[in-house]
């Protein structure tokens, strides 16, 4: 199969456009789609033009991530349970959707580096090359997920597009998306948790509740130090007896802080091979 994979015209330099792939391919899915390859192909060339991006990187999951799993054997388990309990017919449809989303990789991987690794999540090497942008010499980077985990990536010159609801986050429009400021955003996460990875929150924290505990005591781990905290409200009393779990949310969804143990040595030492030493610019 050919693609014409056109150069980005008017391309700011050292601009990079991330894909999360799977969470891209899924909106094929969900169209009941098995036949996106093209197409998506298309749709990663129109974002890097649309955002100016000189370069484009795909990353993708390959299994439950083994550091987090590690950490906490309930992470992501719904997702699992959820697909155990799916009709022949329900499995048949992720199968072929899977065969095509591979596909599509490989056609990607044909112009573009696409960095997979066995038991890493694309979260985490989004994080790996947000946080080495300089080693990188990366320019503005744009972040193609819906994904909200990819806002703890958010910072100046750092965004995110979803393609689910067209809306962007920038660290210019954060206060519309967010009541907690970018740097107090994973310690908000770590009090409300994150039903999606099966990560458990603290009982009676939400997003408010979150957000007017940071204001008054700091950031998560400065909470946890003043634990207990004198009050008759239930929701502080379970955090008083659940404030160990903070901690353990941080290692779970601190990106940016664990993204290097998340991907293991051996991973790192691959993208830095192939941004650094090699020639990884668009090509076409």
């Amino acid at each position: 199969m050919a693609f014409n994979f056109s150069k980005v015209l008017e391309k700011d330099e050292g601009s990079v456009l991330i894909v999360d792939s799977l969470n891209l391919a899924f909106r094929w899915k969900h169209q009941g789609r098995t036949d996106f390859c093209d197409e998506y192909v298309k749709t990663v060339v129109s974002l890097a033009h649309s955002y100016r991006c000189e370069n484009i990187i795909i990353t993708s999951d390959l299994g439950t991530s083994t550091y987090r799993k590690a950490i906490s054997d309930d992470y992501k388990q719904s997702r699992k349970d959820k697909y155990a309990e799916q009709t022949d017919e329900e499995k048949k449809a992720f199968e072929d959707f899977f065969i095509e989303y591979e596909r599509t990789l490989v056609e990607l991987s044909k112009v573009y580096p696409v960095f997979r690794f066995k038991g890493v999540e694309a979260d985490d090497i989004a994080a790996y090359l947000v946080k080495y942008r300089d080693k990188f010499k990366f320019g503005e980077i744009w972040l193609i997920s819906s994904d909200r985990d990819w806002d703890l990536l958010i910072q100046e010159g750092v965004s995110r597009f979803s393609y689910v609801t067209r809306k962007e986050v920038t660290i210019e429009n954060w206060e519309s998306h967010y009541e907690v400021t970018p740097e107090e955003y994973i310690s908000f996460k770590c009090l409300v948790g994150d039903k999606g990875d099966n990560v458990e929150g603290i009982t009676g924290i939400g997003p408010k509740r979150a957000a007017t505990l940071i204001t008054a005591y700091g950031s998560a781990m400065d909470i946890y130090d003043q634990l207990p905290i004198d009050s008759k409200y239930k929701f502080i009393q379970e955090l008083n007896a659940n404030g160990e779990r903070l901690l353990t949310n941080y290692q779970l969804m601190d990106l940016i802080t664990y993204c290097e143990d998340a991907i293991g040595a051996d991973n790192t030492a691959k993208i830095d091979r192939r941004l650094i030493d090699g020639n990884f610019l668009q090509q076409g």
